[in-house]
């Protein structure tokens, strides 16, 4: 029991959490209005960015037909299924979707995921940099397209300007503190503890986000039918497989190494819930609902993901 809350310990919590502030909105209220949200947002971004090694990541430069191609499918191909299949979803759910397509890669699990298959992890670590540094002009561009001239009314500038603060500011932080040769060392030494302390953080801004929802459900002023809580999930997971699917396949067409297909195909359909989180929680507090379906990608990404990874393994051993 205790190995698989080990294993298993942040899924659960993530469960915990978004059920406690669905079912007592009410109740919780106070703790989430008291949230410093920006400040989350930035420490969480800034202790999953202090780990990357950037050797490692100029060891992907060299070859970077696998980044390019994971950056073309996260930031271009992804968005443009979601767009197309948000179609069939409610507009709140709609909108979700768009937010968790235009977010950036996740510093997260990307490259412990493409390790895990025994894939080449300094390609998937790349293109988290690369989207995570550009998601300030991306994000906002994609959100605007799709959402922004109907449902929505988005300032981006102010996106912009938001995200390049909370986004590429602590990361870019991060990355020079390592230049530092002790300090890189120590946060490479704790690569774990911080990536649990950045984990944290994402539980306090998943609890803001369910318990706004859980207020606007429980005030009636939104209904949902059930068959809307069957597609967006369906949607959701759906837009996530092709593209994981869809990146080990152009991958080879394209002539790419199978170690370099399996970053592709993990970096190239894989989101972070931080960025999403905060957008869905700043510009589309209107629509409470808007944060499930970023939830629901992030939790089937791990889930599915995790047997993806898994079945890869076996199929080839890493010795």
């Amino acid at each position: 029991m205790l190995r698989f809350f080990h294993r298993r310990w942040f899924l659960i919590l993530l469960a915990a959490v978004f059920g406690a502030g669905f079912s007592f909105p009410q109740m919780l209220k106070p703790a989430a209005d008291g949230v410093p949200r920006e400040w989350i947002v930035s420490t969480v971004l800034f202790l999953t960015a202090l780990p990357l090694e950037s050797r490692v990541m100029w060891q992907a430069v060299r070859h970077p037909k696998a980044v390019l191609l994971a950056v073309a499918m996260n930031f271009g191909l992804l968005p443009l299924l979601a767009w197309a299949t948000s179609a069939g979803l409610r507009p709140d759910m709609a909108s979700g979707l768009m937010i968790a397509a235009a977010a950036p890669c996740t510093l997260a699990s990307a490259a412990v995921w493409t390790r895990r298959a025994g894939g080449n992890d300094a390609v998937a670590i790349l293109v988290t940099m690369v989207t995570n540094l550009s998601c300030f002009l991306v994000t906002p561009f994609w959100l605007l397209v799709s959402t922004g001239q109907s449902e929505v009314r988005l300032d981006p500038f102010s996106m912009t300007t938001r995200l390049a603060l909370l986004v590429v500011t602590p990361t870019v932080l991060a990355q020079l503190i390592r230049l530092h040769r002790p300090a890189g060392a120590w946060a490479t030494r704790h690569k774990v503890p911080l990536a649990v302390a950045a984990q944290c953080g994402i539980l306090t801004m998943v609890f803001v986000g369910a318990t706004g929802a859980g207020l606007k459900l429980a005030s009636r002023e939104i209904v949902v039918g059930w068959l809307d809580w069957v597609t967006m999930p369906a949607a959701t997971l759906g837009v996530h497989l092709a593209i994981l699917f869809t990146g080990h396949g152009l991958g080879r067409m394209l002539g790419v190494g199978r170690e370099d297909r399996i970053a592709v195909g993990f970096a190239g359909s894989q989101k972070t819930l931080m960025v999403g989180l905060d957008v869905s929680l700043k510009y589309f507090a209107h629509q409470p609902l808007a944060v499930l379906p970023m939830i629901v990608y992030h939790v089937g990404q791990l889930v599915v993901d995790t047997v993806v990874a898994d079945r890869l393994r076996r199929r080839h051993p890493v010795a």
